[in-house]
C-alpha cells in the first residue's frame, strides 16, 4: 500500500499493546486521516482496556472513537471462551495443555470475522478503504483469526464489492509482541495506558497467557512494563 496519497482509515482498537502501538503507527508514520476509532463491547468480562483505547484514541487526536456495543455475542458464545463475563474461568499459562496453545480457553468464537466485517461495512459506509487491526505473532500460543491466512482469505471476500472495496491491513501479523513494545517505545506511547490482562482486577494477575506473554515482551525489549502485577 503506497502512503503517498495518505487517505483515510479505520483502526480497531481493544486498548491492549497491539492495537494501541497499531493505532499510533497508522496515525504517525503512516500518516492516515481522517482516522476513525472503532472499539467493541462484545460481552467481555471487564472495561479496562476500552478505558485505555478510548485514551489512546484521545492521544493520537483521532477523527472519531466508536465503541460498538455487540454485547448480546456474549450470550450466544459464553460457554465456549473465558473471556466472555460468566464463561470458562481464566486459566493460568502454565495450565495449558501444549495441546491446547493452537486454539486456548482464551479464544472468542469467530471474533475477528465478526469485529472485521462490522469495521468493513463502517468504512465502506464513510468513504474509507483502510481497515486495520493488530494481530500479531503470538509467541507463546496462537488463533486461526489472527494469521496470514486470515487476512488474505477475507480480503478475497471483501475484494468481491463491486464499488467500494475496504482492504484489511494488519502490519503486525508476522511480528512478535516485543516488536509491538520497541515500536510503542519509539513512538512515545504510554503503556501505562494500556491493558493486557484476561481478568480485569485491580491489578494484571501476571500468570494469565496474555500476561505471561506481555511480560515477556517487555523483558525482551529491556523496558519495565508500567503496569501494575499481582504476581
Amino acid at each position: 500500500m503506497s502512503n503517498d496519497t495518505p487517505t483515510g482509515a479505520v483502526v480497531l482498537v481493544s486498548g491492549g499493546i497491539d492495537s494501541s502501538v497499531l493505532l499510533h503507527h497508522v496515525a504517525r508514520n503512516l500518516k492516515h486521516a481522517p482516522l476513525h476509532v472503532l472499539s467493541f463491547n462484545y460481552g467481555q468480562r471487564h472495561s479496562k482496556e476500552i478505558d485505555c483505547a478510548r485514551w489512546q484514541a484521545d492521544a493520537v487526536d483521532a477523527d472519531a472513537h466508536r465503541i460498538i456495543d455487540i454485547s448480546f455475542m456474549g450470550g450466544l458464545v459464553r460457554g465456549a471462551s473465558a473471556l466472555i463475563s460468566g464463561g470458562k474461568s481464566v486459566p493460568e499459562f502454565a495450565a495449558l495443555a501444549p495441546s491446547d496453545l493452537d486454539q486456548p480457553p482464551t479464544y472468542v468464537p469467530n471474533r475477528n470475522m465478526i469485529l472485521l466485517s462490522i469495521a468493513a461495512a463502517y468504512a465502506e459506509a464513510h468513504g474509507i478503504r483502510n481497515v486495520f487491526y493488530g494481530a500479531q505473532a503470538l509467541d507463546e500460543y496462537g488463533y486461526w483469526d489472527c494469521t496470514t491466512d486470515f487476512l488474505e482469505r477475507v480480503n478475497a471476500v471483501l475484494s468481491l464489492n463491486r464499488r467500494e472495496r475496504v482492504t484489511v491491513h494488519a502490519p503486525f501479523i508476522e511480528k512478535k509482541k516485543v516488536d509491538s513494545v520497541r515500536l510503542g517505545q519509539e513512538l512515545g506511547v504510554l503503556f501505562t495506558h494500556t491493558w493486557s490482562c484476561y481478568r480485569g482486577e485491580e491489578k494484571a494477575c501476571g500468570v494469565c497467557p496474555t500476561c505471561v506473554e506481555r511480560l515477556k515482551a517487555f523483558h525482551e525489549a529491556g523496558i519495565e512494563d508500567p503496569v501494575p502485577y499481582e504476581t
